[in-house]
């Protein structure tokens, strides 16, 4: 006699929620905080996140209905990019900054303040979960300060301007645990405020790594468009411990790109972060398989 398929489908689905039960529990009442990167959530730029923000959407209402608290904070490069372009505003970059001018940040606060960040508000909305968009200029979240690129050339080092381009200097936890206990999910664009009040870009990964810290985050996931650390031979790298993951970048297994993650994730674990991950956020479901099954879908990066 053979089994009713939809039979069997929902017992492989009731096996799979058991499974991830343990985990569920292991989180609960825990903050975790979650960059979807502007690679991740695809290049539809200018019109806002791509259909894949509903799964990302509907995998964060989640983790609130089961106890954990979820913070996003998302980037929009190629977003930005494309905009720019579509406006005839040339962009110049050095060493992977996008030198920013006061034309071009009017451009890229409109993106990440408007398009993108109400884009992923409406998506979780949508979901069943109540988000609420917000910058570091919300609440003075993010102070931020005028980042100098510093480069060695002939043996002289010399700043770089790189314009309204900045880096965390302070962030304000209490914006952040006031909102802990409600039924809000904080959504937050990666912009900052000056001491005289001017507003600075700031590099995505730096401020998820910055809020992880403040907040004492157990876990810091970087969703991007790559599988996550990659050794000699090109295989993922599960996980990893601080040391080892310098060691790499010395040796040149760690190179290009992913040095900026990966020392995203070792300020944050040195800041207190329990661990921090570095996922491809193109695989459906990435943040439910890294949080809720044994071997998670990236690098795990721990302290020593």
């Amino acid at each position: 006699m053979m089994e009713d398929p939809n039979r069997l489908e929902a017992a492989a689905k009731a096996a799979i929620l058991s499974a991830a039960l343990p985990f569920m529990r292991r989180y609960s009442g825990h903050t975790i905080v979650v960059k979807y990167g502007g690679h991740a959530m695809g290049e539809r730029a200018a019109s806002g996140p791509s259909t894949g923000s509903g799964s990302f959407a509907s995998d964060v209402v989640l983790l609130k209905q089961v106890g954990i608290h979820p913070i996003v904070v998302h980037g929009g490069g190629p977003q930005i990019g494309q905009l720019l372009d579509r406006l005839g505003i040339k962009s110049r970059f050095v060493d992977g900054l996008r030198v920013t001018d006061r034309e071009t940040m009017e451009v890229v606060e409109m993106v990440l303040a408007g398009t993108i960040n109400k884009g992923l508000v409406t998506a979780i909305n949508g979901a069943g979960g109540r988000a609420i968009g917000l910058t570091g200029k919300d609440g003075g979240l993010i102070r931020a300060k005028k980042l100098l690129l510093k480069k060695e050339e002939g043996g002289v080092t010399r700043e770089i301007d790189l314009g309204f381009v900045g880096e965390p200097e302070q962030v304000d936890a209490g914006v952040l645990e006031s909102l802990k206990g409600s039924a809000f999910i904080p959504v937050i664009a990666p912009i900052g405020a000056g001491p005289e009040g001017e507003t600075y870009n700031i590099n995505a990964d730096t401020v998820a790594g910055a809020i992880a810290a403040a907040v004492g985050a157990t876990r810091l996931l970087l969703l991007t468009d790559i599988a996550g650390v990659l050794d000699r031979e090109r295989r993922l790298v599960p996980e990893i411990g601080a040391s080892a993951a310098r060691r790499m970048i010395a040796e040149g297994v760690i190179s290009g790109g992913m040095i900026p993650k990966v020392e995203t994730c070792l300020l944050a674990v040195g800041g207190g972060v329990e661990a921090s991950v570095i996922v491809d956020g193109r695989t459906p479901h990435a943040i439910l398989l890294e949080l809720f099954s044994e071997r998670g879908a990236g690098t795990l990066i721990r302290a020593d």
